[in-house]
């Protein structure tokens, strides 16, 4: 069983680095460009502490989706969601589930992740390489 599944290994890291890059990307989409219409980011503007994040999480996202500088951008996500934890979630409680900061949490742990494991064998870092 582990050699079949670990057969699928490098594939499965581009695809973790691609979704979580389109998730954060989608995130920036909603506070800088209000699309969809009706989130909690309706009222976000540009110059105030959630938009720089906006901005971060749009460029930085779609880097993370080509595979591009994979391993900074990933890491500077990384910071920038354990920021974002503790900025904004966790003065709200002690407990993720109940400060809602569980997708922070997730975020941060998994751009950690790429940050040390790499980009994956379908990036453009991958490609520049050979």
């Amino acid at each position: 069983m582990d050699q079949t599944f670990s057969k699928f290994q490098p594939l499965a890291l581009s695809l973790l680095r691609f979704i979580t890059g389109l998730l954060l990307f989608q995130f920036g989409v909603a506070k800088l460009l209000k699309f969809p219409p009706g989130t909690m980011f309706d009222k976000v503007e540009l110059f105030s502490l959630v938009g720089t994040a906006g901005i971060i999480e749009l460029i930085l996202g779609a880097l993370l989706m080509i595979g591009l500088f994979s391993r900074i951008v990933a890491f500077v996500l990384s910071g920038e969601m354990a920021f974002a934890y503790f900025i904004y979630h966790f003065p709200k409680g002690f407990y993720p589930l109940l400060n809602g900061g569980t997708l922070a949490i997730a975020f941060c742990f998994a751009c950690l992740y790429l940050a040390t494991s790499g980009p994956g064998p379908i990036s453009v870092d991958a490609m520049l390489k050979k």
